[in-house]
């Protein structure tokens, strides 16, 4: 490799592990455009700070021995950086070309292919069916619930963990919202975007596939949201949608419930909110927020539309950065700060909900606060029911939990 390479790192995964009974930080492709994956000591991470695409590889040794006082030959720093292009872990001519012909393939596709077959749920469709019809059935009988407090269904909060954690979740507000799931035209599903770049909304044209076939996406609805906002903004990032879970986790419950219906869905991806916590700012006041929340409406007009937004609560514990365990009073507080922040979505109160978030500066990392937040402008005038809540495990060790809820909202 060419001295005159200035390495730049993208957005990697990155995990502890152990090789060798030694401790490893193994850095991977998000994206999964490649399996490749890079196993480094913890004491070279901060060399891959430097890399920021302003250091050739001499600069780059230079720095890292003034950083840490260790030195490191460039044939070393040769066969790391190739290791990390040829993962695709660097923005680079090769990864370049394996983006753009991974865009290609994804467009031209008879379809997006389903990425938690086996992990979360099954291929069979048969067999599909039992399991979602065994998260229900498992569910207390509705009659003798306590009143409903809304009547005519327009949205919901749904989880997008794993269905084997949050198979009661899912099921308690799906079942709640059945009636609504058949009767609507289209299905607006907002998503977390957990690769997301700069972009707010990232669309695609392409439909999503289940286990019972092929949701057919809104196409002209797409293409009035993306008029609205404009194409290269709202496909820079299409490929996310490929590898990315939340709209798909809400999809197969979708269509499990509409089999047989003229349901269509629109999937978007919606981008982190982390600018408007550390600016300060109120996503109401976003110009592309509000053009997006006017072309929605504009493409819907005289369908019967349903706002999913499938967002997780809290990401807490060690496994995410915290340096305490979650004992049993962290958690009760957890309840706490969820239980605040649910009563505020359920009054369809957008900007408060956001405003909880952001005042303690995402301290329980809310991954789901921006489809939530959109859904609830979607949505206007709305209140909504509370259906169920729970804290599942992150860890074998019971010391981080990913809190998630339902909710209906009419």
């Amino acid at each position: 490799m060419a001295d005159e390479m200035r390495p730049k790192l993208r957005r990697v995964q990155a995990r502890t592990d152990h090789q060798h009974g030694q401790p490893v930080v193994v850095l991977s492709d998000p994206m999964r455009l490649s399996e490749q994956a890079v196993a480094l000591p913890p004491q070279v991470m901060p060399l891959l700070e430097l890399c920021d695409g302003t250091r050739d590889l001499p600069t780059l040794g230079t720095a890292f021995e003034l950083r840490t006082g260790v030195k490191v030959g460039l044939e070393y720093l040769d066969r790391l950086v190739s290791a990390l292009d040829e993962a695709l872990l660097l923005e680079s001519e090769h990864f370049a070309r394996a983006y753009r012909d991974a865009v290609e393939k994804f467009r031209t596709a008879p379809f997006r292919l389903p990425t938690m077959i086996d992990a979360t749920y099954q291929e069979n469709p048969e067999l599909m069916e039992r399991v979602l019809k065994e998260y229900t059935d498992g569910l207390p009988d509705e009659e003798g619930e306590k009143p409903r407090a809304i009547e005519e269904v327009r949205g919901l909060v749904s989880p997008h963990i794993d269905y084997q954690r949050g198979g009661p979740v899912y099921a308690q507000v799906w079942r709640r919202v059945a009636e609504a799931v058949r009767a609507t035209d289209v299905a607006l599903v907002l998503g977390t975007d957990h690769c997301s770049g700069q972009g707010l909304i990232t669309l695609t044209r392409q439909s999503y596939s289940t286990p019972w076939g092929v949701l057919p996406t809104a196409a002209e609805v797409v293409d009035t949201v993306a008029s609205a906002l404009g194409e290269d903004a709202v496909f820079a990032d299409e490929l996310n949608h490929r590898t990315e879970h939340s709209v798909e986790a809400a999809a197969v419950w979708l269509h499990y419930l509409a089999k047989g219906g003229a349901c269509r869905l629109v999937p978007i991806l919606c981008g982190s909110f982390q600018r408007f916590i550390e600016e300060g700012r109120r996503p109401g006041d976003d110009e592309e927020i509000l053009r997006f929340v006017d072309a929605v409406k504009e493409a819907t007009v005289g369908l019967r539309m349903l706002i999913v937004a499938s967002g997780d609560l809290a990401h807490v514990g060690p496994e995410f950065g915290d340096r305490r365990p979650m004992g049993v009073a962290e958690r009760s507080e957890l309840s706490n700060a969820d239980g605040e922040l649910m009563a505020l979505i359920a009054a369809g109160d957008a900007e408060g909900a956001f405003h909880r978030v952001q005042e303690d500066g995402d301290r329980w990392r809310i991954c789901g606060i921006s489809p939530i937040y959109l859904a609830l402008r979607l949505l206007g005038d709305t209140r909504g029911e509370i259906t169920g809540y729970a804290q599942c495990p992150a860890d074998h060790e019971g010391a981080s939990f990913v809190s998630i809820c339902g909710i209906a909202l009419g």
